[in-house]
């Protein structure tokens, strides 16, 4: 998930669930990871990723924790496309499918709705390759849940980290607008 939020780290408003696809699907494995629903036990590490600095520096600032504490619930929500990423037993980060606001700019046809893939890290699972194993994971079973439909993924500029991902994941640049007052890079990744 890597935007900026006028309101700081979280989802953004005008982000919209995927819509009736079968869901939850079976945990998805790959080599070192599972991708799964949410469960009463990552709600601890959730409050953790959007409170964080470091998480969050390209996500328009960290929320206060009291603030998440508050508005969490014990079992966090579980919806279409939102995947909690598992290494041995513990959340890691998520990985999330939404469908792009028609009122957002970065769109490859108006009112489209495109799936978008956002993501986030704890800062100890950076550069170990997670999030390329994870999203791609995502990837593959959003061609399987939406099939013919493009993903497109929306980051700043600024974010040499999430663009060398794009580029990894097969998303080739559209645009760049500008959003939450920085540059913004957005990108498609074409059906297979």
């Amino acid at each position: 998930m890597h935007r900026p939020g006028a309101a700081g780290c979280g989802r953004l408003p005008g982000m919209t669930d995927l819509g009736p696809v079968a869901w939850p699907p079976a945990p998805i494995r790959t080599e070192r990871l599972v991708l799964r629903e949410p469960e009463a036990r990552d709600r601890s590490a959730i409050i953790g990723l959007f409170t964080s600095p470091e998480v969050c520096a390209f996500l328009g600032g960290a929320r206060p924790r009291e603030e998440f504490e508050r508005t969490v619930p014990e079992t966090p929500r579980r919806r279409p496309g939102l995947f909690v990423v598992d290494l041995d037993g513990a959340m890691i980060g998520m990985v999330t499918l939404d469908r792009r606001a028609s009122d957002r700019p970065g769109h490859l046809h108006p009112e489209a709705q495109e799936p978008e893939l956002s993501y986030l890290f704890t800062p100890s699972a950076w550069g170990r390759g997670y999030a390329t194993e994870a999203c791609a994971a995502a990837l593959g079973w959003a061609a399987g849940a939406l099939p013919g439909e493009p993903v497109v993924l929306c980051t700043q500029v600024a974010n040499d980290a999430a663009l060398r991902l794009a580029g990894r994941l097969g998303f080739t640049e559209v645009d760049r607008f500008q959003e939450f007052g920085a540059e913004q890079w957005f990108g498609v990744r074409q059906p297979a």
